[in-house]
């Protein structure tokens, strides 16, 4: 069986889920781990598909099977992505090009959370356990750290007692905080970062100065390389970013240096992202004492994930750097 050419990287992970196909090997759940945006739900819906095609009759069964596939039509696929949330996300057609699980009880319950909760997995479990069309259906549940304890306990059973047929597939960016029964009747398969070599044919086209800027960034993640390839002004966000990590690293002035680092003050994607940015320009300065910063760097991330006061950790981490600098 052919590989896709559209998924850059994870080779033997497709190639294995290829051989589990080919060799009637399939089980009947799946979990792919690893960082966000190495295009584990990308691989996921490939795989799907080619479980569902497994049943084609003919070649216009199999265009036909792709098509609902794609559009999230066909009736033996489920997928659980997108959730409906109050004052974030409330366009159904919208979330209709992800997840195809009915979410009417979220709007009538007037959810407010992404969390995946005990009556989402339920209204999947009604779905389930329909009539299916084929050998194969396929339920897919993206991000599944999102599920609550209940939610969580009410899928396991489902894993225990799975539909005919039924075969899971979940990805998770941490693993750890799944129930371990969970993970444990699952074949976990996780996804690395991809190398630069493969990651390049994105960005044929894209000037050389930017192409250098987005490898680094994106760190072996395909999904921010075509990101920042695809939005200009996603682009300029990020360099903008890094430019004030650059400042951070290169001022001499205390206060500057607080201000700088005011980002981090919340629990935000700003906040990691710029975290990031200060990692990066770093190793771009190579400072002569790099051990210092980068000790408290160190110590800076790791206290943030804490819930220690984030301002006082800002503060210290300042004051090191400063003792620090030449």
């Amino acid at each position: 069986m052919p590989l896709p050419s559209h998924i850059v990287g994870h080779r033997l992970v497709l190639e294995e889920l290829s051989t589990d196909l080919e060799t009637g090997n399939v089980v009947h759940a799946y979990l792919f781990t690893g960082p966000r945006h190495l295009g584990k739900f990308t691989v996921v819906k490939w795989f799907a598909k080619e479980l569902l095609r497994s049943s084609a009759r003919d070649a216009e069964d199999d265009r036909r099977i792709c098509d609902q596939a794609d559009r999230l039509l066909h009736p033996d696929l489920f997928v659980l992505d997108q959730l409906w949330i109050e004052g974030i996300c409330e366009d159904f057609e919208v979330i209709s090009r992800s997840s195809n699980v009915p979410q009417q009880h979220r709007k009538e319950a007037k959810a407010k959370t992404d969390e995946i909760s005990i009556e989402d997995i339920r209204v999947l479990h009604e779905r389930l356990y329909e009539v299916g069309t084929g050998q194969y259906r396929c339920c897919l549940i993206h991000r599944a750290e999102r599920m609550t304890e209940a939610a969580a306990n009410a899928l396991l059973k489902m894993l225990e007692e799975p539909p005919a047929g039924m075969v899971f597939l979940l990805t998770s960016e941490s693993p750890s905080v799944l129930l371990p029964t969970v993970v444990s009747r699952a074949r976990v398969l996780r996804l690395s970062r991809v190398g630069r070599q493969e990651l390049l044919p994105l960005l044929e086209g894209v000037l050389e100065d930017d192409a250098h800027f987005i490898l680094r960034l994106a760190q072996g993640a395909p999904g921010i390389v075509c990101t920042l390839r695809d939005d200009p002004e996603a682009l300029r966000v990020q360099r903008l970013t890094y430019a004030k990590a650059l400042s951070f690293w290169e001022s001499n002035s205390l206060m500057e240096r607080l201000q700088l680092l005011t980002p981090l003050h919340a629990r935000t994607q700003e906040a990691q992202e710029f975290l990031l940015h200060l990692a990066l320009a770093l190793r771009e300065r190579k400072p002569e004492n790099f051990q210092l910063p980068a000790t408290a760097l160190l110590s800076l991330t790791s206290g943030l994930r804490t819930n220690a006061q984030r301002r006082l950790l800002t503060q210290q981490f300042a004051l090191a750097v400063s003792d620090s600098h030449p």
